[in-house]
């Protein structure tokens, strides 16, 4: 497990969660919400998307939005599993 991410904005209406990337993340893959070092929950990233448009990956420095499960707090990390 290790940090790929931080949560810089929620949109709770949409379940959206942005997330600025420290690494790079692809649709597929498996991660998990942390804030103050208390696990949030897991998720599969099932879309991806920069401004708007649908993405199969983003890299590092890319700020991408997640379409999360349930709520999470701007400042929760995120770990790729």
């Amino acid at each position: 497990m290790f940090k790929i991410g931080k949560v810089t904005h929620y949109y709770d209406k949409l379940q959206v969660a942005i997330v600025e990337l420290a690494a790079e993340l692809s649709v597929g893959d498996k991660i998990k919400f942390v804030r103050g070092g208390e696990d949030i929950f897991e998720q599969n990233v099932d879309s991806i998307q920069i401004e708007h448009e649908k993405k199969e990956s983003a890299k590092k420095g890319e700020v991408v939005g997640l379409k999360v499960e349930k709520e999470v707090k701007e400042g929760a990390e995120v770990f790729k599993l």
